[in-house]
């Protein structure tokens, strides 16, 4: 007997999604909304809370190259 497939709102624009093996985008609905959380990672909109891993952020002789 196999498990019921789960309906879960997509993270990025609410629409129901199936959450199965079949869904390559899970858990969001589409490429494109897979694309736009991926972009708000990469441009620090969304972030992990925490202290910062370093103080510095270069040393000063690699800014002179």
């Amino acid at each position: 007997m196999s498990e019921p497939v789960r309906v879960l709102p997509c993270p990025m624009c609410r629409k129901p999604v199936r959450w199965s093996a079949g869904n390559p985008h899970r858990p969001f609905c589409s490429k494109r909304c897979r694309l736009i959380d991926l972009g708000a990672w990469a441009d620090e909109t969304h972030r992990i809370p925490g202290d910062p891993v370093f103080d510095d952020p270069l040393p000063d002789d690699l800014d002179e190259e």
